[in-house]
């Protein structure tokens, strides 16, 4: 089981998922993203780059360097979005798939699409971005930044000191800033990505439907941006189900609800 975290958050979404997958029989692999932890390049004339795709090539490497032929793969946020491409691109590679806030794949010819001002104003942090003042502000504050991003994101999770310190170490990476602000400024159309992508990045601008086996889930208090339901069900072309999580969960579905995220990877490989 590939399990894929998102932004500001790291590995320790899954710490109380893991032992509860791993004790029911299964192998857990949950690698940080780049630009993460211990995440390190190996030349500095590398792009950082945050785009999609590069995202999704990192996720096949990483089973390829592993020799898993083929996993369930599950995700919230950017996790999310990469579990998603996987599925839709790769599906001889994905068992299943489990995704939080559904069908996160999309194009910068999309994203270029004005949104009504509710919705604009759910993206203030991509705007700031996309400006060089907001890059100085986030290198500057990354943990204070991150910190209200969680707490916006999951405005009823009362996590504590310690919870935020222990993933925050992983924001500490040297390449974390540039990663974060190309993924945003690539999604607007601010910043080139890699031309290496650009035949994937193709594939992806055309909304592939998903035919595996497909869960998806969302929490009833999810303060971040996020598509309803009924808005990407007909992407789904295989077995699928959706679960709605109750309880004042939000953005943050797997840490802040455990069981409910591994009770849907246990059942999604039976749908």
């Amino acid at each position: 089981m590939l399990l894929l975290h998102g932004w500001p958050y790291d590995i320790h979404a899954f710490a109380e998922v893991a032992p509860r997958l791993a004790a029911a029989g299964h192998r857990v692999v949950i690698p940080y993203l780049r630009g993460y932890g211990p995440t390190r390049f190996r030349s500095s004339r590398t792009p950082r780059n945050g785009q999609q795709a590069a995202l999704s090539m990192d996720a096949i490497a990483f089973l390829d360097a592993l020799q898993i032929q083929r996993a369930i793969v599950a995700g919230f946020d950017w996790g999310a979005r990469t579990a998603d491409i996987l599925a839709a691109i790769w599906p001889e590679r994905c068992k299943a798939l489990v995704s939080v806030s559904g069908y996160l794949i999309g194009s910068q010819q999309a994203s270029r699409a004005p949104l009504p001002p509710s919705a604009e104003l759910q993206w203030w942090y991509q705007f700031y971005f996309a400006t060089e003042r907001g890059r100085a502000g986030y290198a500057a504050n990354t943990e204070a930044f991150n910190r209200l991003i969680w707490t916006l994101a999951s405005p009823k999770w009362a996590f504590d000191d310690a919870t935020f310190a222990r993933t925050a170490k992983s924001f500490a990476n040297p390449d974390h800033v540039d990663i974060v602000i190309h993924n945003y400024r690539w999604r607007l159309g601010l910043a080139d990505g890699e031309s290496k992508y650009d035949a994937l990045e193709a594939q992806l601008a055309a909304s592939p439907p998903i035919t595996i086996p497909a869960i998806t889930l969302e929490g009833d208090a999810n303060g971040a941006p996020h598509p309803m339901p009924l808005a990407y069900a007909g992407k789904f072309d295989g077995p699928y189900a959706h679960r709605l999580v109750t309880g004042g969960v939000g953005h943050n579905l797997p840490q802040e609800a455990p069981m409910a995220f591994v009770q849907a990877i246990l059942d999604v490989a039976r749908l």
